[in-house]
């Protein structure tokens, strides 16, 4: 069954603290939803985005690590969901249900196989 990235984006300096019991409550409901349906394979959370470290390969072989996420955005990924849906309408679908229960916007891609 295909696989898609459901990747939810906070605007960059996102205050975690603004995230208040019923959206937790939401979001946690969700889960359980996507769980007792069979289609949620992964989750997660991801630690903000001035924590990440980019590496680039440079032309001598060396490889040049740098503080910071890799494209300067006002927004990055904060959390994901990898679902198993039958097509896209179907992850869709599941998307727009984080979309409301993050209070955020959702970016749905399918997870490329080689075929």
């Amino acid at each position: 069954m295909p696989q898609y990235l459901v990747a939810i984006h906070h605007p960059d300096g996102y205050d975690e603290s603004l995230e208040d019991e019923a959206m937790h409550r939401d979001i946690d409901v969700l889960n359980d939803e996507m769980e007792a349906a069979g289609v949620r394979v992964f989750v997660g959370g991801l630690s903000p985005a001035s924590s990440a470290r980019s590496l680039r390969a440079q032309p001598d072989g060396k490889v040049l690590i740098t503080d910071g996420p890799y494209l300067e955005t006002k927004e990055h990924i904060g959390g994901f969901w990898v679902l198993e849906a039958a097509n896209l309408n179907d992850a869709l679908a599941w998307a727009r249900k984080a979309a409301i229960a993050c209070r955020a916007p959702v970016e749905v891609r399918a997870v490329w196989r080689p075929d």
